[in-house]
């Protein structure tokens, strides 16, 4: 996001001396430096800070980027006062909606809860929160209750807290590639700029006018990817009921009808039953006006999907029936095994039972509701979280984009708190018939322009 590179770009012009002027009357960082050691020294008679071992100074090795000639380097703990939260904080099952002090953790939100507990309040402030998980900085200057493990408190000494504040943010920001848990221990190592406390506080002051107007902008960014995702997602929907209602192909002649199309799959149906090759079944009954969810052409006709399609519903297998070794057929367990309409394959089985074939497009119905993909294998066992489809009659990828075009009807339709669609959702699901040579025209014709919306969502 731009706002983020510019604010990451104020931030390093703040605190390497570009965003303000030196001044020679406010004399230079190795004074500031020398009340620093000055106070450090007096917490530690009045016992509200332990003695360590003199940190070595930084070498011009370790210094991250170039300071004016008044301004010095110097190491995070010679500057700051780190502040234990143990014994100060506070059980999640403690917090509440409303107290006499704010609950403050390492996430997003400032204020998490409340709390009536004054013996757990930190009021030695300002002080700057750290995250050492989250790497999340904030500066408070209120009374509050620490809520969370992880949380680092630090009292800036004689430098003004709010030009150690931003300067915390934007290292925070350097260091979030370099693990995940202990992020403070790499934080303390990098060395500190050091301008005049006038600077200081000019600099902080400029920061505090600047960094509203960048908030206003990432806000106004993440409305607008917003409204973006809305608007690529809108008219891929828009792009596949056009295609799917006959609005992106000529309706020939030469294709024939729908109608023509169900007498030969009659036909074609009681010739399998007299083989013995088809059991004989109930049929479905017919799609009602009411049921209709948009005009098709009249050469068309609407059905229910199960008339088009074969579907197989999976089966989970016990641990001890795969494993990891490439022994036997992929065994696919969900929507893990789906990325962008490929198949990952991690486990194998010898035992399979339900198993989808090549070709076949497999369908995401549990849990997460709708991720398809053509199977590329040449067996697969599926488990419960699955359905494989094969055409009976039509055109597969045909299908394939009317179930595109149906997932949010067919999440609607999941029920529990682990969602699921039901075999008979699926079967049930109105099909817009065309005639197969259209439907061959209008597959070709989507396969062209969805990667293209996807592409330009992605620009």
């Amino acid at each position: 996001m731009i706002a983020e590179k510019l604010r990451q770009a104020v931030l390093q012009a703040a605190i390497s001396g570009h965003l303000t002027e030196q001044r020679p009357e406010d004399g230079t960082a190795e004074d500031l430096l020398d009340e620093i050691a000055a106070e450090r020294e007096r917490l530690i008679k009045k016992g509200k800070l332990k003695k360590t071992k003199p940190l070595p100074p930084v070498t011009p090795e370790e210094e991250p980027f170039e300071i004016p000639p008044t301004w010095k380097f110097s190491s995070l703990l010679k500057v700051t006062r780190l502040i234990s939260s143990r014994g100060k904080q506070i059980k999640s099952k403690e917090v509440r909606k409303t107290g006499s002090i704010p609950v403050v953790s390492q996430g997003q939100e400032l204020i998490n809860g409340y709390t009536n507990s004054e013996l757990q309040a930190i009021d030695e402030l300002p002080i700057i929160l750290f995250g050492d998980h989250t790497r999340n900085v904030k500066y408070i200057d209120f009374s509050f209750v620490v809520g969370a493990d992880g949380t680092k408190l630090l009292s800036s000494i004689k430098l003004p807290a709010k030009y150690f504040y931003y300067w915390c943010l934007h290292t925070s920001e350097q260091i979030k590639n370099r693990g995940y848990a202990r992020h403070f221990s790499v934080l303390s190592k990098v060395p500190v700029s050091i301008p005049p406390i006038l600077e200081a506080q000019r600099i902080a002051d400029k920061l505090d006018q600047v960094m509203p107007y960048i908030d206003e902008l990432a806000e106004l960014e993440r409305e607008r990817e917003s409204l973006d995702s809305a608007f690529f997602a809108d008219l891929e929907q828009s792009i596949l009921q056009a295609g799917i209602s006959g609005h992106l192909t000529e309706q020939r002649p030469e294709d024939g009808t729908a109608e023509d199309l169900l007498a030969e799959i009659a036909v074609e149906r009681e010739q399998l039953i007299k083989a013995g090759k088809l059991k004989k079944s109930k049929p479905l009954p017919p799609v009602t006006p009411d049921e209709e969810p948009f005009p098709i052409p009249p050469t068309w006709k609407w059905v229910h999907l199960g008339e088009m399609i074969n579907l197989v519903s999976g089966r989970d297998m016990e641990p001890s029936q795969y494993s990891s070794t490439k022994q036997g057929i992929p065994y696919i367990t969900g929507a893990s095994n789906f990325d962008d309409g490929k198949i990952l394959i991690n486990r194998w089985t010898q035992q399979p039972s339900v198993v989808a074939k090549r070709g076949e497009l497999l369908l995401t119905c549990k849990g997460t509701i709708g991720d398809m993909a053509i199977l590329d294998e040449e067996e697969a066992h599926i488990a419960r979280q699955i359905m494989a489809v094969s055409a009976k009659h039509g055109n597969l990828d045909f299908i394939k984009f009317l179930l595109s075009y149906s997932i949010s009807k067919l999440k609607s339709a999941a029920k529990s708190m682990i969602p699921g669609i039901s075999r008979e959702t699926v079967i049930n699901l109105e099909f817009p018939l065309a005639p197969d040579g259209e439907q061959k025209r209008i597959a070709d014709k989507l396969d062209e322009l969805i990667p293209l919306v996807r592409e330009l969502a992605q620009l």
